[in-house]
């Protein structure tokens, strides 16, 4: 991105607002939403919570809400971490920034802006990502927790609406700019990037009625940094095994060792404007266009040392120290499987042993470049009528979102002069050995070179291209559209019948596409074994630099790789046909020089079996009743959804592309009830009932397959004839507000989601001959006894003879017939001292906010197998258990969900002075970012302190200083089992901000 894209953006959104097309528009907030969700209101920290607890108090379901303190001020940067202040969500970070939400215990949640749908940059459907965009642009943020019947579908957690402000709602003109300077103390640039955004609002009237504009922008750049350190310790060693270093008790050795330095740049440009005419009293018409741009690159790099010793050859590994490991017990179909208690090693070193020269780590350097490009872009029109019994509105919406993903990594191995050199007797293979020493000791992954012995290398050498040599390249670009066109009519007729106030009802289309499409191929050269021929770094010296040397800067460690040598990642980044051109001539003269003909790689070109086209068009009607008698009120509905979805995808058949073509057809009727008691003036319980549905991600629809030769091989393929997950939700919840801007509430919430997507293999039906032959079907196309039809599988050892096409297994995505179930108790409470004011004068300036989630996952009965894979890590503790654990299954789980989370939350708001304080927590959790030994690693317990301070030097200015993860809380990451085995260390960054506001 550059100010060229800034500008366009800008431009863009400028001329929507002016020439936006009429079938384009906006599905505003609902029709009878609490108004006060569209004012703008500059009150500052007391007045923001006030808003937001008057706002959930007067909702007929439960909803909860963040105001912005300012214009442009919610409480935090990021739109991830703003969320994570409400009770029951916790979020996701990567390097420290908050990505992913989870709403009681899943990220499978709707994302709205002004009530539109948003569109993510991948195949899923929460919407878009967190931070795509700036919580500058944004004057508040709502959660509906139980639905009503207007509330469009999909959500299993909640629905996430992020409003913009109405400028008709103004009482005054606004005009605000903040300007800030951002600092992340592990970037290795050590310099300040801007953050800049501004509103300007304004309403205004004349003969042809009143007229509101509201025009928010912003432009910022993130530099954040993570090292993260791996450890792997996943093969066995046994007494009985023989070699030098084997001691006299079984253990884990270590098997990998991995620094990897992980750097993301973020540069985003967000608009958002309103305009609204209401030309008369009853009558109002309105344009809203959303734009985001960011351009997200991950510069990651990487120094391996690989194959640290042989599988089992160990003879040259010195084990000093050792930890007892409780792998504890995983539940699967047999019950409570108890998981050995091991020794492991902690620190050793592993020199150079002439006798035995293959037996040594090798170092590596990687360089990988993922950039995202992501322009996401709403454009909306509707209109409201207001009559004496009957309200009306009418809203269009188009919301798309293109996304591309160029990469590329390229992989050096360091050749050590002191030692072996590959081609030398009993050396094979492509690199050769440097020596290692490791500790690990106190939860520290710290690992690197050893030093000081007649085999190691020297400063000068590991800066020496020539010592270099090229061994992989990879490169690819994939692409993602995703775009929803909707219409929707609401109606509001007032009844004034008994207790039924008022009567809602309305119809809303949708049609919805995803098309992915992956440009790519990848050209490898690990397999090369004659290393003097593959070109040496002094042939592309022009693109390499050394590696960053401040991998001690998170914690002080002393031990870690401070020189080597790596592609450089800005070049990579900004210019990958120059990082390839380079390479390529290193080949060429190679080849040259050698009389060889190793391929140059080739230009990345399409790759038409990715090729995935996906269509769905929903029609949706909703009736609800809402009423009020007593101490009661409240709403009842049904909505009733008929979806049709026509997917055609590209399979490779043995080399052949076939095109398939699929569509399928599903409808619900989903019932919502939702009831308040207003018990006492200050007290109220809460009742909701809804059922909702969860679609798959389109990549789980997409029909396309890869029919594999073998007769072994399972046909792996998506599911188009998926149906949707249904999730039926209670909420009860006691809420006592006694005393202003004060709340204490509890609540319970309990999930059921049935029609699971479970992922299956249908075996093949087989019958074995009298010789032991597995004889399977060989008649297609039809399995009439299971699995299907591989018309390019060789018939082989399941089919004896020879020939083509053979029953096979069926690999892909079904509707289990099981159940889960997600429940939890959220506990908040609220208040601030300021009705003592007369008391304790300027500590009356003080409020707290504590906030908790209890909640459990229960799968029933659905489990999954556990794939030990190429780490052979079950057959290797098998001794210990006395049983075969190669077939052991582990009960089905939610990933990135946590029992327990809470928020403490201390300000201070007076005399001019706005200060914030907040630490947030959250239990340990399997994560998706990551698997070993065919389990989801373990994100273990963590907590964050935030802390931002403003002061308000006149009525127009104010500065202030945000600190984001002030105690640079690291995060581990376990294997197998919470405080299992330490595998990861995530050393997060700690980021300052520093800046200034100004309103006119």
């Amino acid at each position: 991105m550059n100010i060229q894209r800034v500008i366009s953006v800008l431009v863009l959104g400028s001329m929507a607002l002016a020439f936006a097309p009429a079938t384009f528009a906006q599905e505003g907030a609902e029709p009878g939403g609490p108004e006060t969700l569209e004012e703008v209101v500059a009150v500052g920290i007391r007045g923001s919570l006030a808003t937001a607890l008057e706002a959930k108090r007067s909702s007929d379901n439960l909803v909860e809400a963040i105001f912005a303190e300012d214009v442009g001020k919610l409480p935090d940067q990021n739109l991830a971490e703003v969320l994570e202040n409400i009770t029951g969500v916790q979020i996701n970070r990567a390097a420290g920034v908050g990505t992913g939400v989870q709403i009681r215990g899943t990220s499978s949640n709707r994302v709205e802006i002004n009530g539109v749908s948003t569109m993510g940059s991948g195949d899923g459907r929460g919407g878009i990502s967190f931070d795509d965009v700036s919580a500058s642009i944004i004057s508040s943020v709502e959660v509906t927790k139980s639905p009503t019947a207007k509330t469009i579908e999909g959500s299993v957690g909640g629905t996430i609406n992020l409003r913009t402000a109405r400028p008709l709602n103004l009482s005054e003109r606004v005009a605000h700019v903040r300007l800030q300077g951002e600092y992340s103390d592990l970037d290795l640039d050590g310099g300040t990037l801007p953050r800049i955004s501004g509103t300007f609002g304004d309403n205004w009237s004349n003969d042809s009625g009143d007229f509101g504009i509201l025009l928010s922008a912003s432009y910022a750049e993130q530099d954040v940094t993570a090292f993260r350190p791996r450890v792997d310790r996943d093969a066995l060693v046994l007494p009985t095994q023989g070699h030098g270093s084997v001691e006299d008790f079984p253990f884990m050795r270590i098997q990998f060792l991995n620094q990897v330095y992980n750097n993301y740049e973020y540069e985003t440009a967000n608009f958002s404007g309103t305009f609204e005419w209401a030309p008369s009293d009853n009558t109002k018409f309105w344009i809203d266009t959303t734009i985001n741009d960011q351009q997200r690159g991950a510069q990651n790099y990487s120094a391996p040392l690989s194959g640290t010793t042989d599988a089992i050859n160990v003879s040259n590994t010195v084990n000093e120290m050792f930890e007892t490991v409780d792998f504890g017990s995983l539940e699967g179909e047999g019950g409570s499987t108890p998981l050995p208690t091991v020794q492991a090693v902690t620190s050793g070193y592993m020199p150079y042993n002439p006798s035995t020269p293959t037996d040594d780590p090798n170092l590596r350097s990687s360089t990988n470049t993922n950039t995202r490009e992501t322009t996401s872009e709403i454009f909306t029109l509707g209109g409201e009528w207001v009559g004496e019994r009957l309200t009306a509105t009418a809203e269009a919406s188009l919301s798309q979102s293109d996304t591309a993903s160029p990469s590329l990594g390229v992989q050096l191995d360091f050749l050590n002069p002191h030692t072996a050199q590959p081609g030398d007797p009993g050396v094979g293979g492509v690199d050769n050995a440097t020596p290692a020493i490791f500790d690990i000791r106190g939860g520290v992954l710290q690992f690197g070179l050893l030093e000081g012995t007649p085999f190691s290398p020297l400063m000068a050498e590991l800066l020496d291209p020539f010592h270099w040599k090229l061994r992989q390249i990879s490169q690819s670009r994939n692409v993602a559209e995703n775009s929803e066109t909707a219409f929707r009519t609401d109606f509001t007729y007032n009844l004034d019948w008994n207790a039924f106030t008022t009567f809602d009802f309305g119809y809303r289309f949708a049609e919805r596409s995803n098309s992915s499409l992956n440009v790519g191929r990848t050209s490898r050269y690990n397999n090369i074994r004659t290393t003097a021929n593959r070109p040496r770094g002094d042939l592309f010296s022009d693109i390499l630099i050394p590696g960053p040397d401040n991998f001690n800067a998170a914690d002080g460690r002393s031990l870690y790789i401070r020189d080597f040598l790596q592609v450089d990642p800005a070049l990579s980044y900004s210019n990958p046909d120059a990082v390839v051109s380079s390479l390529n001539a290193a080949i060429a003269a190679a080849n040259a020089a050698n009389n060889d003909t190793m391929p140059l790689h080739d230009a990345i070109a399409p790759d038409d079996t990715t090729f995935f086209d996906a269509d769905e068009s929903t029609h949706a009607l909703y009736a609800q009743a809402n009423f009020a008698t007593g101490i009661f009120r409240g709403n009842a509905g049904l909505r009733f959804l008929e979806t049709t979805f026509s997917a055609q995808a590209n399979s490779d058949q043995n080399g052949v592309i076939v095109s398939e073509n699929v569509t399928n057809e599903y409808d619900f009727v989903l019932p919502r009830l939702n009831i308040v008691a207003d018990v006492r003036d200050d007290m109220l319980v809460r009742f909701g009932y809804g059922h909702d549905i969860n679609r798959a991600s389109f990549s789980t629809l997409s029909p396309s397959a890869d029919y594999g030769g073998g007769s072994n091989d399972p046909v792996e393929a998506g599911n188009p004839l998926l149906a949707p997950e249904e999730v039926e939700s209670f909420d009860l919840s006691w809420e006592w507000y006694f005393a202003s801007g004060s709340v204490v509430s509890v609540g319970y919430f309990d999930k059921d989601r049935t029609n699971l997507f479970t992922d299956i293999t249908e075996e093949a039906a087989a019958n074995v001959d009298a010789s032991g032959n597995v004889n399977r079907d060989v008649i297609g196309p039809v399995c009439e006894d299971g699995g299907i039809w591989n018309p390019v599988a060789g018939w082989g050892v399941n089919a004896p003879g020879e020939g083509f096409g053979i029953c096979v297994g069926f690999q892909s995505t079904f509707n289990g017939t099981g159940s889960t179930t997600q429940s939890g108790v959220e506990v908040a409470f609220q208040t601030d001292l300021a009705r003592f004011e007369e008391g304790l004068g300027w500590a009356s300036g003080f409020g707290f906010l504590v906030n908790a989630t209890f909640q459990e996952f229960d799968s029933g009965d659905d489990f999954l197998p556990v794939d030990g894979g190429s780490r052979n890590f079950w057959n290797n503790i098998d001794p210990f258990v006395n049983e075969d654990l190669s077939n052991l299954t582990i009960r089905n789980i939610l990933l990135n969900h946590s029992d327990e989370s809470y928020n403490l939350t201390l300000f201070y708001e007076k005399y001019g002075l706005s200060a914030r304080f907040r630490y947030t927590w959250r239990s340990a959790f399997r994560s998706t970012d990551d698997d070993f030994f065919g389990l989801d690693i373990v994100e273990e317990d963590r907590g964050q302190l935030n802390a931002s301070i403003r002061y308000a030097v006149s009525d127009s200015w104010d500065v202030g200083l945000e600190v984001i993860n002030w105690t640079q809380a690291d995060a581990e990451q376990s294997c197998v089992n919470e405080g299992a085995l330490l595998c990861f260390q995530d050393l997060t960054d700690r980021r300052v901000l520093v800046g200034a506001s100004y309103r006119f």
